[in-house]
């Protein structure tokens, strides 16, 4: 299938969506199916990603190392800037467009040490995914796994490949959970720069290596915590 010139540099390597990475090629062949169409090979990927890759924001590292998609991979584990840089990464192993987006959001999915950490319940630079799929980007959010979401009392999102899948407005009993205050655009790949300017400006203990998040943190028992399991 031939794809347009405009759409090809969606579909290389990049610093960050580094998806000629021997380990994200390798996954992506265990997860396509050269007989399916993009659509339903994206779907796939996102549901993967979305599930198998376990949400665990206490991993945020100010390396720039750390957010490559082929070290989100081989952690198995990540937050939402990573996980979207590795879902674009397979998209494009897989020969399908893909970039990153990012947008300011208010969350209520957090912790009393997040909380604590961050000094706000708002998260900068909230990452996800837009593929392009029968002509048209399309959003897609593969963050939260099904089981925390099942914790906090949320509908997992759901991806079809048709329309776009973003956020969690509302928890299952009705209450307004997450709310999109500021869209930040979509990128080729990570501005890792410009994301690490805000982080340090909104989030100055948590960019760091010795924060409250990196030492001896345990993102699953917490949310047990939080939820009320332990």
């Amino acid at each position: 299938m031939s794809i347009a010139p405009e759409l090809a540099d969606y579909l290389q390597p990049s610093q960050f969506i580094d998806s000629d990475h021997p380990l994200v090629r390798e996954r992506m062949t265990t997860l396509v199916d050269g007989s399916a169409s993009d659509l339903e090979n994206a779907v796939t990927l996102y549901y993967w990603v979305r599930d198998d890759i376990r949400y665990n924001p206490y991993l945020v590292d100010p390396e720039p190392e750390a957010f490559k998609a082929s070290a989100t991979l081989a952690a198995r584990e990540g937050w939402c800037v990573p996980k979207a840089i590795l879902l674009a990464a397979l998209c494009r192993a897989a020969g399908i467009p893909a970039r990153v987006g990012f947008a300011d959001v208010r969350n209520h999915l957090s912790t009393q040490r997040m909380r604590d950490t961050m000094g706000t319940d708002i998260f900068y630079f909230h990452g996800y995914t837009s593929i392009h799929l029968d002509g048209k980007w399309v959003k897609a959010t593969p963050a939260f796994n099904i089981e925390l979401c099942t914790k906090f009392g949320l509908h997992p999102l759901e991806f079809d490949g048709r329309k776009d899948s973003l956020y969690h407005e509302f928890d299952v009993a009705g209450n307004r959970h997450m709310e999109y205050i500021n869209d930040r655009g979509e990128y080729l790949d990570l501005p890792y720069d410009e994301m690490a300017r805000v982080f340090s400006e909104h989030y100055p203990e948590m960019f760091k290596r010795d924060s409250n998040l990196h030492r001896d943190a345990d993102w699953d028992a917490d949310v047990d915590r939080e939820v009320g399991l332990a």
